[in-house]
């Protein structure tokens, strides 16, 4: 007996024998099993997916001589005959290679005679869209009417070729294609029932190649067994489609998660030793960043059976859902760059190194880096004075409120100038100040000395100061604030100086008071200053609007517990732990550790107040335009009302 190919020698008989497709198979059991049947029936789908299949099963249930139902006998003579292709009342047709409108009507000229052997009369057409219009307007009249023997049974792969007025006429299906999982699975059963050895990741290698078909899925694994000598392995099924081992894509992301340049090109060196399609290459890339994506996202929705899902699950823990996307993002488009790239390698490359150097970095520091500085650089402010000196002022004037506005008085500075040599120079003011400044607000002044520029000085100085000025000193930035200081007569020296600053005591006072105010010690942080605390937090938008939904619980030691509300935490993963650990230990200038727990958030979190505060803004100024007399005349004049919605709030 000649070798039978898988194909064919699986093909369901049954519809419990089909793979997928269960959506069709239930309504046709439905209809068999109560005696509803269409006169027409039209299968749909691409190619291998079961529609010739289940023509014929359907036929054998409508001809079976057991009686009509979804389960046929397989015994008697209508359905052996069936099985083999030989049954007289089934007239399969392709409509490929008989498309004419003569054709058509030969068919149709029989089909006012009763069956020869079975119950009804089928015809099996496949391909129905390659009819042409002639055949259709033939076929038309025959179709919504037909005698009560006959059954109309359509297979198409591109169903829109149809006429609007068969399709009216039917009873529509759409086979969908089938999944690498569920075609992996009935690989294995085949494969066990024939008793050839394989594994299992050269089964998932078959079952993406086969893109949804089953069919194809099974001339592959026949050609599979053939090239790897009566066995099925993943390195004989890659070389043989020409692909490449999932390692090597493995290999190549791990290293794009981890930010070595080493370790990446070292991977894409491994992978060119296979001599690979890279583009083919790029989207198994592609595929397994969207695998990662999904197990982060719905984490059951992924078959813990895929061969490398442990690697995905440990890239899922690793990665931010931000990095995921990102990789994705740039591996997609550099997939359309690669045909320009001078080299397919060197093209590959190169989306790969985009993907590490566009990395999301926080606090200067990479995502998942969860070390912090060893020291803190304090805040620098500038000065500059007419002399262009620049005074950096000590971290403990950085914390000061965005703004400060400044006494309305004029109010005189004393700059002692030291050079090396003893000599100083003396700047007098209107007024005398205070001898003596507090450590905290005492800056030392570095100035840069340009050698070439030596202005002459003045003995006497008289600042001037604009009354109602103000001066915005936000932390961690530079400010530059103009005296106006008549010039006076000195020659700079190139050596370092030092200047002492004095302030008066109304100011002295103020920024005291604003200073202390501003930081929230670790020991005094509770859920009361939690929004005061979280506004400011120099953290991303993503992070931000997690923070924002977060209400602070506790403090153990040095980790500190927050509720996240369990209606907000769809874009929540663990790496926002880490990211906001970073930006608290920044803040209280301590090391500490997050945690962040689903529940149901009492108090009012960051965000509710924010949602507040702006509906009250907008109700006072909403309140304000309609007391407004200006408006009211017009409401009058006009018989007008205000639109609400566009009333905007300026803070």
């Amino acid at each position: 007996m000649s070798y039978q190919v898988l194909a064919r020698k699986w093909r369901p008989k049954s519809f419990s024998e089909m793979a997928g497709q269960e959506h069709v198979l239930q309504a046709l059991i439905n209809a068999l099993d109560n005696d509803r049947l269409h006169h027409a029936y039209l299968f749909a789908g691409t190619r291998g997916v079961g529609k010739t299949t289940i023509g014929r099963i359907l036929s054998k249930c409508l001809n079976c001589e057991a009686g009509v139902s979804s389960v046929p006998c397989g015994e008697c003579t209508s359905c052996h005959e069936i099985d083999s292709g030989r049954f007289i009342d089934l007239i399969e047709v392709d409509a490929a290679s008989r498309t004419g409108v003569d054709d058509m009507r030969d068919l149709l000229d029989n089909v006012q005679y009763a069956p020869s052997r079975g119950r009804f009369k089928i015809y099996l057409i496949d391909e129905v869209h390659m009819l042409s219009k002639s055949s259709f307007a033939a076929l038309l009249k025959t179709l919504e009417e037909p005698p009560p023997h006959v059954k109309f049974l359509f297979a198409t792969t591109d169903p829109q070729k149809l006429p609007i007025t068969v399709l009216s006429r039917c009873l529509q299906f759409n086979l969908k294609n089938l999944s690498a999982e569920r075609i992996t699975e009935h690989l294995k059963f085949v494969l066990g029932e024939e008793q050839v050895p394989f594994e299992e990741a050269g089964l998932w290698c078959l079952g993406r190649a086969a893109d949804g078909s089953m069919r194809d899925a099974l001339s592959l694994t026949d050609q599979a067994v053939g090239h790897g000598g009566g066995r099925i392995s993943e390195a004989d099924v890659t070389a043989m489609l020409g692909s490449i081992e999932r390692r090597y894509v493995v290999n190549v992301c791990e290293a794009m998660a981890s930010q070595s340049g080493p370790d990446l090109l070292g991977a894409i060196g491994q992978m060119a030793e296979q001599s690979p399609d890279y583009d083919a290459a790029l989207g198994d890339v592609l595929s397994l960043w969207h695998q990662v994506a999904i197990l982060q996202t719905v984490p059951e929705a992924l078959e813990p059976s895929i061969s490398h899902y442990k690697e995905l699950a440990a890239l899922a823990e690793t990665v931010s859902r931000e990095d995921v996307q990102l990789f994705y993002q740039i591996c997609l488009l550099g997939r359309k760059d690669l045909p320009l790239a001078p080299e397919q390698r060197s093209g590959f490359e190169m989306v790969m190194l985009r993907a590490m150097a566009f990395r999301p970095a926080t606090n200067g520091r990479p995502t998942n880096d969860k070390s912090l500085p060893s020291e803190v650089e304090p805040p620098v402010k500038k000065f500059d004075m007419a002399t262009h000196a620049e005074t950096k002022l000590e971290p403990s004037v950085a914390d000061i409120e965005p703004l400060i506005a400044l006494d309305d008085q004029t109010h005189s500075v004393e700059i002692e100038l030291d050079s090396t040599s003893g000599d100083a120079s003396q700047l007098e003011g209107n007024s005398e100040v205070e001898p003596e400044v507090e450590p905290e607000v005492e800056p030392e002044v570095e100035p840069e000395v340009e050698p070439e520029v030596e202005p002459e000085v003045e003995p006497e100085v008289e600042p001037e100061v604009e009354s109602e000025s103000e001066v915005e000193l936000a932390p961690g930035s530079e400010v530059e604030i103009d005296s106006k200081v008549d010039p006076v007569t000195a020659t700079p020296e190139p050596q370092a100086r030092h200047v002492d600053v004095d302030i008066s005591p109304q100011n002295k006072t103020y920024l005291e008071a604003v200073s202390t105010v501003t930081r929230i010690s670790l020991n005094d942080f509770s859920p009361e200053n939690w929004i005061e605390v979280r506004s400011h937090l120099s953290i991303g938008a993503s992070l931000g609007e997690i923070a924002s939904h977060c209400l602070y619980s506790c403090r153990n030691k040095d980790e500190l517990v927050f509720v996240i509300d369990h209606q907000e935490n769809s874009l929540y993963d663990r790496s926002h732990q880490d990211s906001l650990a970073l930006a608290l230990s920044d803040y209280f200038n301590h090391t500490l550790s997050v945690v962040i727990s689903s529940g149901v958030t009492q108090q009012e979190t960051p965000r509710a107040a924010s949602v507040r505060d702006s509906a009250e803004r907008h109700a006072a100024a909403v309140d304000r335009l309609n007391s407004d007399a200006a408006v009211v005349q017009f409401k009058t004049l006009f018989d007008g009302s205000l639109d609400e919605s566009s009333v905007k709030s300026i803070d």
